[in-house]
């Protein structure tokens, strides 16, 4: 058969062709009020069963993963990354609840208007250490001598101190004496103290590994601007 009878009989059938408008007109209106039976949808067809176990062992393997992926970011602080981070000197100070003598002489960490607490600062590590004192006074001093005495436990020497009153106000020294490394720091004749919560702290290297600091302890003598004395003394280390 020739393409030209062809496409003759195509446009003959076409022509011939009526459709039915008024079924047509009665399938919409169906549709439009709801009826479900216009409306159908082919239903989606079945997945071959291979892809079904395929399907589910990807989700499985996700869920793993994303609980794998859970217990690794909640076990890790950073820590594990960069090694040791320096960070500022902490003022960091034991309650002042203590009472017992804890410094030699018999000293108590409080005194009247006067107390003192020794710890050594959390941001020390296995070779370097900073020893922090608070003193507190709720009087102003006229007259105030500070000692911070860490034991010669090996390898202790001095990197430095500071303190939070103004540095012209005070002398300071560094010496050793009777197994320990003694760092002093005294008020200059003619200056005060102000009342409230200052901070001494003495920096030294020692001995690898974590040092005990038990045998350290610091003392504060001073007077007040009326006249009266007050002696303190905190051992570190100890339980509070």
């Amino acid at each position: 058969m020739k393409d030209e009878e062809l496409a003759g009989r195509l446009r003959e059938a076409a022509e011939a062709h009526r459709p039915d408008r008024a079924r047509m007109l009665a399938r919409i209106e169906r549709g439009m009020a709801g009826d479900p039976a216009a409306r159908a949808v082919r239903p989606p067809r079945a997945a071959h069963p291979w892809l079904r176990v395929a399907g589910a062992t990807v989700a499985v393997c996700g869920v793993l993963a994303a609980g794998a992926f859970a217990v690794t970011s909640a076990g890790d602080d950073g820590g594990a990354r960069g090694g040791r981070v320096a960070a500022a000197p902490s003022s960091a100070s034991p309650s002042p609840t203590a009472k017992a003598p804890v410094a030699p002489g018999g000293l108590r960490p409080e005194d009247g208007p006067l107390w003192t607490g020794g710890v050594v600062d959390p941001h020390s590590n296995p070779y370097w250490a900073q020893s922090n004192v608070t003193l507190r006074t709720t009087e102003p001093l006229s007259a105030l001598t500070v000692e911070l005495r860490v034991a010669e436990t090996g390898g202790v020497n001095s990197t430095g101190s500071w303190r939070s009153l103004p540095e012209p106000d005070f002398t300071v020294s560094v010496n050793e004496s009777g197994g320990y490394l003694v760092y002093r720091w005294t008020l200059r004749p003619g200056r005060t103290v102000p009342a409230g919560t200052h901070t001494f702290a003495g920096q030294y290297n020692h001995a690898e590994g974590d040092r005990d600091a038990t045998g350290d302890y610091v003392t504060a003598r001073a007077v007040r601007t009326s006249g009266a004395k007050a002696a303190v003394g905190d051992r570190f280390g100890r339980s509070r």
